[in-house]
């Protein structure tokens, strides 16, 4: 059994956000498996599974996703190496990838907050470089939209990493490093 999580924030007032970027993906990878999403009251996150594999969006915010995360792998007992995070990044260029088979929350809540709950960094995580912005706030720049002019660079990163994270359901990830970053 293998997961993938996108990580976000709930509701409308998020959407198409920096920091929404892993739900961004997740959406796309469900797609292109032709899966369809359900609200999951066990575990806080929609959920779409298809065989041996299941892809989730928490619906708890960003700083609370370990508890989803913690709880699908336990009902589904998925090992920590089967578990893909996929998230943002504000210490990347925008649109720039970053696969890696474990490492740091590198400062990212939704990532401290799932290794935290897992008790382990040792599980992967696919990040996003969404860019930074020196002059404006963390918080209201993760939270704030892309530009026009980023559209489609950002349009480019998901579709990117929508085929990274599909990749992986069948690849070594160490040729997937390789190869995305």
């Amino acid at each position: 059994m293998r997961l993938i999580v996108g990580l976000g924030n709930p509701g409308i007032k998020f959407r198409e956000t920096r920091h929404n970027l892993g739900f961004e993906v997740i959406d796309e990878v469900a797609k292109r498996l032709k899966m369809r999403f359900k609200r999951n009251l066990y575990s806080k996150a929609y959920i779409a599974s298809k065989g041996e594999v299941i892809l989730a969006k928490p619906y708890t915010f960003m700083n609370l996703s370990g508890f989803s995360v913690r709880r699908l792998k336990e009902k589904f007992d998925i090992s920590l190496r089967d578990i893909l995070v996929i998230c943002d990044d504000l210490n990347l260029p925008l649109g720039k990838l970053r696969l890696r088979a474990r490492g740091s929350s590198g400062g990212h809540k939704g990532l401290s907050s799932i290794i935290t709950a897992l008790n382990s960094e040792d599980f992967p995580r696919l990040r996003i470089g969404i860019g930074r912005n020196l002059e404006e706030d963390f918080s209201s720049f993760v939270l704030s939209k892309f530009s026009k002019e980023e559209a489609p660079l950002v349009r480019e990163a998901v579709n990117r990493a929508s085929i990274c994270a599909e990749e992986w359901l069948k690849e070594d990830i160490q040729k997937l490093m390789a190869k995305y970053n």
